[in-house]
């Protein structure tokens, strides 16, 4: 199926296109005749630097979790769509690696000034405000993170050195270069599309790999403005290559791309659930991973800690998009004698936040129905095992939303200590002594992100060194933009390995013997 372009080089499918029917929220399942309006945004393929249909002509559709309305469409990728892109990844391999370091470098600091500029903003904007219901902070914090760590990335190319040093055999010399690893495939979330697109796709780029991206069915036209971003700065055909997937084909589709022999790593955001099924079938072909998974983002609050610094970070790390961030404020572990002055000074804050329509309101929708739900079972089991509900209803206030809640008296044995709930929730524990406080803050199969209150200084380091997390935010939020580059866990349900220059380079070594060698038997 040959696609049709229009004037912005963009490529449509044929046809007159039917408007789809309203559904509450969520994706509605892959259909090769359903259609849509030609007003609705349609992310394409983008394999070997073409935007194309899926070649059944599938699509799905996503629909705003807050409204249901019909927010976008996506070509649904077949087995034949992503081999081709695998295929097309593969022979622009040799080519992109090859590419001097400021050729690289400077294709991402034009993609870098097409993510500041008005135009692709405004793009951007609708398409976040109606695939994801994202209030305006939500947007900002994509919108002004993409950019700056496109730039950051850019200077990853000053990384890619290598050593040398003199061989074990006389007279020899040892080169150790850092080399590209080939096929990277990249699986994006929908929580933070853009900063994430750049630290798993725009890092392995940077260091010579090509990719394959698919995005989050949630939001597969707002990753595809990333995407077209970086493929229009300069990237050669198929460095970069776009694979949308219906809900119902990812687990099959999944797996397939993982055993194609040209695929060397796979980097994986999101949940543990899915990270473990990916890292199973990756051990079917001794497939290295890179896995950002699920957080439960500790906050210990001291005795000495400023309580009014304290409350409005974890108020801005608990609530910001809803708590749907893998480094969401979760667990907040305060000492007894500031336990009354931190919940009012929340209590407070949260009451100040306004819940509903993205268009002005501070909180919005979940991402599905079935996940604010599942939440609010969370909340009731833990009530029911004895914790106290300090703020909320234990009901949703739309079909995907639901108000913030504060739960005092948390169990660790219950789900809502235990699980990454990913929503507007906080538990709340007390203790006596700091050694309880570290405890508890380890007390988690989870170590993404944490912070620390306290004045202490000198006390605060020590403190910081025995909370086992990737990343210690002491007198800041643990939903800090610092963390977006190179952030993962310690293992366990938070994943492992770094997004970073070592994660995607090996290094691979070059001996030059000397001109009379010497071996055995005299030789």
């Amino acid at each position: 199926m040959v696609p049709q372009r229009d004037t912005n080089n963009r490529s449509t499918p044929k046809g007159v296109y039917d408007i789809l029917p309203k559904r509450s929220a969520g994706i509605q399942p892959s259909n090769p005749r359903m259609v849509c309006k030609p007003d609705v945004p349609f992310a394409h393929l983008l394999i070997n630097g073409e935007h194309l249909p899926a070649n059944t002509g599938a699509t799905f559709s996503v629909h705003s979790p807050y409204t249901g309305s019909l927010a976008s469409a996506a070509a649904a990728a077949s087995s034949e769509d992503c081999r081709a892109a695998i295929e097309a990844a593969h022979r622009a391999f040799p080519a992109w690696e090859a590419t001097s370091y400021a050729t690289r470098r400077d294709i991402l600091l034009r993609a870098a000034a097409t993510l500041q500029s008005e135009e692709w903003q405004k793009k951007a904007a609708l398409a976040m405000r109606a695939e994801l219901a994202s209030p305006q902070a939500h947007i900002m914090f994509n919108l002004v993170a993409g950019p700056e760590l496109l730039r950051s990335v850019a200077t990853l190319v000053n990384e890619l050195k290598g050593e040398t040093l003199p061989s074990v055999v006389p007279g020899g010399q040892v080169f150790v270069q850092r080399r590209a690893q080939g096929v990277i495939y990249s699986v994006i979330p929908w929580n933070a599309h853009v900063p994430l697109i750049v630290s798993t796709v725009a890092i392995p780029l940077v260091c010579g790999n090509t990719v394959v991206v698919r995005p989050s069915e949630f939001c597969p036209y707002s990753s595809s403005l990333v995407v077209d971003a970086l493929h229009e700065a300069g990237l050669p055909a198929g460095v970069l290559n776009f694979v949308p997937m219906s809900k119902d084909s990812i687990p099959r589709l999944t797996s397939e791309i993982i055993a194609h022999p040209a695929v060397r790593k796979i980097t994986f955001t999101g949940s543990d659930r899915v990270g473990k099924i990916i890292a199973m079938e990756a051990a079917k072909h001794l497939k290295p991973c890179v896995f950002e998974l699920g957080g439960k983002a500790p906050s210990v609050v001291l005795a000495d800690a400023d309580i009014e610094q304290a409350s409005r970070a974890i108020v801005a790390g608990g609530f910001f998009f809803s708590g749907q961030s893998c480094v969401s404020t979760e667990r907040v572990i305060v000492q007894r004698p500031v336990l009354e002055p931190l919940v009012s000074a929340i209590k407070q804050h949260l009451s100040t936040l306004t819940v509903g329509d993205p268009k002005n309101s501070d909180l919005s929708s979940l991402f599905t129905e079935s996940h604010a739900d599942g939440i609010i079972a969370m909340v009731k089991e833990a009530k029911e095992a004895g914790a106290e509900v300090l703020l909320g209803d234990m009901k949703k206030a739309g079909p995907a939303l639901l108000k913030p809640h504060i739960i005092l008296g948390v169990k660790p044995e219950t789900r809502l200590w235990q699980q990454d709930s990913f929503g507007p929730v906080l538990a709340l524990a007390v203790v006596d002594t700091i050694d309880e406080a570290v405890e508890l803050a380890n007390a988690s199969d989870y170590s993404l992100a944490a912070s620390l209150w306290t004045k202490d200084v000198y006390n605060a380091m020590n403190v910081a060194m025995r909370i086992r997390s990737g990343s210690v935010n002491i007198n800041g939020s643990t939903l800090n933009i610092e963390n977006e580059l190179g952030l993962t866990g310690l293992g366990g349900s938070s994943g492992y390995g770094r997004v970073n220059v070592d994660s995607f380079t090996d290094k691979r070594t070059i001996t030059l013997h000397p001109s009379q060698g010497s071996y055995p038997w005299g030789l």
